[in-house]
């Protein structure tokens, strides 16, 4: 099987959305993260924004190969809370997206039971109302080459469909580039076996 080299995420932070339960508020958003500040920034302000709610409980998951996540119960029964949303983010497969529930409470009791199933509404809800978009995982390369190579070059690039990312053209040129995971081997093999051009990999 091979490796798998897209990912699903967010679009853009999606409408807030509200589910009730015997009184009790669940405010469900979902947000576009990239890192773990941004995640702090975004609870801020969603805390500031309902600093009357009564828990702030969420999930997230950071990488393009899914490999961090997070679930927070904020004060609520353990796991009654932040896996339940987590489970929303592994049920729709995406990643650098944090989901928050604020829960003002109504005055009745929901019982585990019935805050994992609020929690798991609310979490669901706001990433049906959220753009979900799939990206691919590239592989960066800098390729170096003198000027009078540009027409092979460029002949590749479009041929293997990569994506100049930066360039600098003057007698020596050197292009950034991205390529689709998937195809980074025969890029860089294609350029490695051209006259006169240099192809070094790039960290992420």
């Amino acid at each position: 099987m091979s490796e798998k080299d897209t990912y699903k995420t967010l679009l853009k932070p999606s409408p807030e959305v509200l589910f009730k339960d015997r009184g009790s508020k669940f405010f469900g958003s979902a947000y576009p993260v990239q890192d773990e500040e941004n995640i702090k920034e975004i609870l801020e302000q969603l805390k500031k924004q309902h600093h009357n709610a009564r828990h702030w409980c969420y999930a997230w998951q950071l990488g393009k190969s899914y490999e961090h996540f997070r679930a927070n119960d904020d004060g609520e029964p353990s796991n009654s809370a932040g896996m339940p949303i987590y489970g929303q983010l592994q049920s729709f497969d995406v990643t650098n997206t944090l989901v928050v529930v604020v829960r003002y409470f109504g005055g009745t009791k929901l019982g585990v039971g019935g805050l994992i199933q609020a929690y798991k509404t609310a979490a669901s809800q706001a990433l049906e109302a959220s753009k979900i978009v799939e990206r691919t995982i590239d592989q960066y390369f800098e390729i170096r080459f003198e000027y009078p190579e540009m027409n092979v070059v460029m002949r590749i690039i479009k041929d293997e469909s990569v994506e100049i990312i930066d360039q600098m053209l003057e007698l020596n040129c050197r292009f950034k580039i991205g390529v689709r995971k998937k195809d980074a081997e025969k890029v860089f093999e294609i350029f490695t076996n051209t006259y006169k051009v240099a192809i070094k990999k790039l960290d992420d």
